[in-house]
């Protein structure tokens, strides 16, 4: 009998997990506080956008996001030619990866962060390396320590994801001036909008200063539009042309591109979501403090709660409690914190039902008593 060959994948692609959402795939009534989502949605005005488009879907959109692009320099007061659309910030992700890292270039970034830094490595044939945190927050002397010859691309989220924690202005520079002159910085500022603090910097500074630093944003977050799928980068002029040489064709759809430069646009949605966040940010982690958990000072739109390590009242025992209440959390030992939770801010009626759950669950006197 013949024997039936088939085509084998690259063995290296044995260490990447496939990615598994925390949430959307369950079935029934849950309030979702697990995927970091705008609780409002995205704005009336990009949801009329979208509308007004439906009947020419048949077309091609405009090959490089131009309309987008054009919107985000007038919002933000950047060069418009230096701005790169892509499917996500996954996509660039992927795309920077592929052009300065792949194959055998190091990516080096911290190891409780965005998980698909990792991910992106391993698919574009280069080697990921993670260096390791400080007490909950990126660590520049870890990361330094890590670069040499072959690193290629440094990622940080800022602020970071799962931990909500942040580098100042002052050490993201550090940074930036202690890696080698080769390595390409890429500052993930997938959170930035939710930022109140006067020490952050979301690195458009180094973008326009030097050659070597790109920064990443997002409107899945704040304007909420992640099921549209739109990232954007702001770099160097040499770094955006290679981006747009490695990109797909038409790698962000008219919905999209619609829904963007209206939601952009729309200020007033923008401010009404961060002042809400603001409020609950400040109140979540003082009613986390009082039932005796260990919330870590957040400064994104979740908190990262702390649990005991043993007994009744572990990470796992919440999040099979609150599950059962109808409420969905995410569980965080993936990223290294298997006693933590992160937890996102919803709306008023979701922040209650979840505080008034855990109240009943551990108690009004909280778990010193």
């Amino acid at each position: 009998m013949k024997s039936n060959p088939k085509p084998e994948a690259r063995a290296d692609l044995a260490a990447l997990e496939i990615y598994v959402a925390s949430g959307p795939e369950l079935v029934g009534d849950f309030i979702d506080l697990s995927q970091n989502e705008s609780p409002f949605g995205p704005s009336p005005a990009a949801v009329d956008a979208v509308q007004n488009i439906a009947g020419s879907l048949n077309r091609y959109p405009e090959v490089s996001g131009a309309a987008l692009r054009e919107a985000l320099a007038r919002r933000y007061g950047l060069d418009q030619d230096r701005i790169v659309c892509g499917s996500a910030s996954d996509e660039l992700i992927a795309l920077l990866v592929l052009a300065y890292a792949a194959p055998g270039g190091e990516v080096l970034f911290p190891q409780c962060s965005f998980i698909y830094y990792r991910m992106a490595a391993i698919a574009c044939g280069a080697v990921p390396v993670a260096a390791p945190q400080r007490e909950n927050r990126v660590d520049v002397d870890a990361l330094l320590e890590r670069a040499g010859e072959r690193t290629r691309i440094c990622f940080i989220d800022n602020p970071c994801n799962p931990t909500g924690t942040y580098l100042s202005a002052a050490e993201i520079r550090r940074l930036r001036e202690g890696l080698p002159p080769h390595v390409l910085l890429v500052i993930d500022a997938a959170y930035s909008e939710y930022v109140t603090v006067a020490d952050y910097s979301n690195g458009v500074d180094l973008v326009e200063e030097r050659q070597d630093t790109v920064m990443l944003r997002t409107l899945s977050k704040m304007h909420g539009l992640a099921g549209l799928r739109i990232g954007w980068a702001y770099c160097p002029a040499d770094v955006a042309e290679t981006l747009h040489q490695v990109r797909s064709p038409y790698n962000i759809g008219s919905a999209a591109i619609a829904a963007g430069v209206a939601a952009v646009g729309d200020v007033e949605h923008v401010a009404r979501n961060l002042a809400h966040n603001s409020r609950w940010l400040a109140r979540l982690q003082s009613e986390f403090s009082t039932l005796g958990l260990k919330p870590v000072p957040s400064i994104a739109n979740f908190v990262l709660v702390e649990f005991p390590q043993s007994g009744s009242h572990t990470a796992a025992a919440a999040a099979a409690f609150l599950k059962d209440s109808g409420i969905l959390v995410r569980p965080v030992a993936g990223f290294g914190f298997p006693h933590h939770l992160r937890i996102t801010i919803g709306t008023d009626e979701q922040m209650e039902r979840l505080l008034g759950c855990l109240r009943s669950w551990i108690g009004e006197k909280g778990l010193r008593a």
